[in-house]
């Protein structure tokens, strides 16, 4: 592999780092999950930053930063730009150390993240409509004011705070073969990798590092590809806490000499994942936070041992939830909506009722219309939506509908 040319944090630095991140991180839960050992075919370990002050890992990075500032510098106060949780975790972290801060924001960003960040002491400027204004703003704050500006991953004082989890899931799971992190910019999995890589080299050891992006905000494989760090097209996707578009530099060289792996999920994949945390850990994490699961559940991982799964946040817009909950269901089998053409006379509607009763699915919701796109004059269009039992009473209720003469479309 190609020599790091930045400077990267020693696993001397990461142990010093932990001594100040406690001052105000907690050592988050490790739960075991027998469901997705099950799954994996291996023990399977939860990683609870979701459970995290600020209900993420990013208090640590951004804490670490700060108390590193000189006097001077903390009195220019600290400028952030994010949609979410590097603005919780700098904003609480200049309140604990007495730093004015200033943190950039989009206009629309979630309710819950705008006050929360408020609550923690920042001034919240509102910019833009996506990320990327507020950076731009916050940069330029910074050189007008002389505030410093806090980088949500690439800087090493940011990585060196981050890496301190590594160290607590060691602690935690001291048989450790394999940790699953979520990468966005990738401050977190190039802490965690660079510090669990080196203890495991003092130790004699070998440990895994699988890093996990949503397809639709996969930066990281191309850029390891082409061997710098590249910017990509990001589209839409629900786990938005880490679509990012072009690595940070340092997290990128760390990342390349230092993670075995990176894996892609899908929209489906995250919403499943966030399903299952919530109904077999009962656990709320945000779709971002919930990626290492997704990559489990839709067997992106080899099992070769003990494995940590990092819940990397629980900060989500509970209207977010709901639509997330919704997909979940609808990915799993065990929510379903069709659309049946149906002639347009009495007794129709009853009888797709009978059908559906017949066949045990619940009724949610009833779309019945004569305006329907192609429909003849003597069709009406159906669009019912019910819950199922998952893949197979799914298929049973089409099976029902189409041996009683209909022809049911999966919406």
């Amino acid at each position: 592999m190609p020599e790091t040319t930045l400077a990267a944090p020693t696993l001397a630095e990461f142990e010093a780092a932990r001594a100040v991140v406690a001052r105000v991180a907690d050592v988050t839960p490790m739960e075991s999950s027998r469901y997705l050992a099950d799954v994996l075919g291996a023990p399977v370990y939860l990683k609870c930053e979701n459970l995290q002050r600020t209900g993420s890992y990013k208090i640590r990075g951004a804490y670490n930063r700060l108390s590193k500032l000189t006097d001077a510098e903390k009195a220019r106060g600290v400028v952030a730009a994010s949609a979410g949780n590097h603005a919780q975790g700098v904003a609480f972290a200049a309140r604990e150390l007495g730093i004015k801060a200033t943190i950039f924001m989009p206009v629309g960003v979630a309710l819950p993240k705008l006050s929360a960040t408020r609550d923690y002491g920042a001034e919240v400027i509102l910019r833009g409509t996506t990320v990327t204004e507020p950076l731009l703003a916050a940069a330029e704050y910074a050189r007008e004011t002389g505030a410093i500006l806090i980088p949500p991953f690439d800087h090493a004082d940011v990585v060196t705070g981050q890496g301190t989890l590594g160290l607590e899931i060691l602690d935690q799971v001291p048989d450790l073969d394999t940790v699953v992190v979520p990468i966005g910019g990738g401050g977190l999995i190039s802490g965690v990798a660079s510090a669990l890589k080196q203890r495991a080299a003092r130790d004699g050891r070998h440990i895994r590092v699988i890093g996990v992006q949503a397809e639709n905000a996969a930066a990281y494989p191309p850029s390891l590809e082409a061997g710098e760090a590249m910017m990509i097209n990001i589209l839409p996707t629900i786990a938005d806490g880490i679509a990012v578009a072009k690595p940070g530099l340092l997290n990128f060289e760390i990342v390349r000499d230092t993670v075995d792996e990176i894996v892609t999920v899908s929209e489906d994949d995250t919403a499943r994942a966030l399903l299952v945390l919530l109904e077999r850990a009962k656990l709320v994490v945000e779709p971002a936070g919930a990626v290492a699961v997704a990559a489990i559940l839709a067997g992106k991982v080899t099992p070769t041992g003990p494995t940590v799964a990092i819940l990397s946040g629980g900060n989500i817009d509970p209207l977010l939830m709901q639509r997330v909950i919704s997909h979940g269901l609808a990915a799993s089998g065990r929510y379903l909506t069709l659309r049946i053409m149906l002639p347009d006379r009495p007794g129709q509607l009853a009888r797709i009722s009978e059908l559906l009763a017949e066949a045990t699915a619940n009724v949610i919701e009833v779309l019945h219309t004569r305006h329907g796109v192609g429909l003849r004059i003597s069709e009406v269009e159906l669009d019912v939506s019910v819950e199922t039992r998952g893949p197979e009473h799914r298929q049973h209720v089409v099976d029902t509908l189409r041996a009683a003469g209909y022809d049911p479309q999966i919406d």
